[in-house]
C-alpha cells in the first residue's frame, strides 16, 4: 500500500509534464516523419536518446547528412546543461542502485524540476522510488508523443510545409522565457552576437562554430566577472 501511494504520487506530480511531452513529442514524431523516418525509429530515438531539443536537431542532421563527430559535438554542447543538473542530485540519488542509470539517461529539464521539489515528497515513503517514478512517467509521455507523431505523419496526407519552423520556435521560447526570467542580458546577447557572426563566415555550417565561440565567450566572461568581484 505504501508504494501504491508513491506510485500516485510520482503520477499526479508528472501530469503538468504529460501535456508537454505529448504535445512537443507528437510534433517531434511528424518533423521525423516528414524526413522519410517511420514509427519505429521515433520510438527507438525516444527511447534511447530522450532529449527534446537535441533529438529535434538530429532530424536535421539525418536529413542533412552531417558527420558522426559532428552530431555528437552538437548533441553534447546542446545538452550541456545536464551535467550541471546531475551535480546537484549526487545526494539524491545516492542508494538508488542500478535503478540510477535510468534516472540518468532520462534526466530532462522537467523532471529536473519534479525531482528538486522537496514539498512534494514530505509524505512519500521510498524517496529513490519516487525519483524513479517519475523519471519513468516522463519518459514513457515521450515516447508516447514521439511514436503517435510520427505514425499520425506517416499515414495522414496534410501539408507539412513550415513544420521545420518547430526547432526554431523551441529554442526561440527557450530564448524568450530566459530573457525574461533573468536580469543578466549579457550571456543572450553574446549568443545572438556569436551566432549571426558565425553565419556571416560559415553560412549552413554555422551550429559547431557558434557554439564553440559560445562557450569561449562564455567562459571568459565568466574569469573576467570573477576577477573584478575578487577586487
Amino acid at each position: 500500500m505504501k508504494n501504491k501511494n508513491d506510485v500516485k504520487k510520482a503520477f499526479v506530480a508528472s501530469l503538468p509534464v504529460l501535456a508537454g511531452y505529448l504535445a512537443l513529442g507528437f510534433g517531434f514524431g511528424v518533423l521525423l516523419s516528414t524526413k522519410g523516418y517511420g514509427g519505429i525509429w521515433a520510438l527507438f530515438m525516444s527511447i534511447t536518446m530522450f532529449g527534446g531539443s537535441s533529438q529535434y536537431a538530429a532530424v536535421e542532421f539525418l536529413a542533412d547528412g552531417i558527420s558522426l563527430v559532428s552530431a555528437a559535438l552538437a548533441t553534447l554542447i546542446i545538452n550541456a546543461r545536464h551535467l550541471f543538473y546531475g551535480i546537484s542530485l549526487v545526494d539524491k540519488y545516492k542508494g538508488t542502485g542500478f535503478k540510477k542509470f535510468y534516472m540518468i539517461h532520462t534526466l530532462t529539464d522537467e523532471t529536473y524540476s519534479l525531482v528538486c521539489n522537496d514539498d512534494a515528497v514530505k509524505d512519500v515513503n521510498n524517496k529513490h522510488l519516487y525519483y524513479f517514478l517519475v523519471s519513468l512517467f516522463d519518459h514513457i509521455y515521450w515516447i508516447m508523443g514521439c511514436t503517435l507523431g510520427a505514425v499520425f505523419g506517416s499515414n495522414v496526407s496534410f501539408n507539412s510545409e513550415g513544420i521545420d519552423f518547430v526547432l526554431t520556435a523551441l529554442f526561440l521560447t527557450i530564448f524568450v522565457e530566459q530573457w525574461l526570467t533573468n536580469k543578466d542580458h549579457v550571456p543572450a546577447v553574446i549568443g545572438v552576437g556569436c551566432a549571426v557572426l558565425c553565419t556571416a563566415i560559415f553560412k549552413e555550417n554555422m551550429l559547431i562554430p557558434t557554439m564553440i565561440l559560445i562557450l569561449i565567450a562564455l567562459t571568459t566572461l565568466k574569469f573576467v566577472r570573477r576577477d573584478k568581484y575578487d577586487e
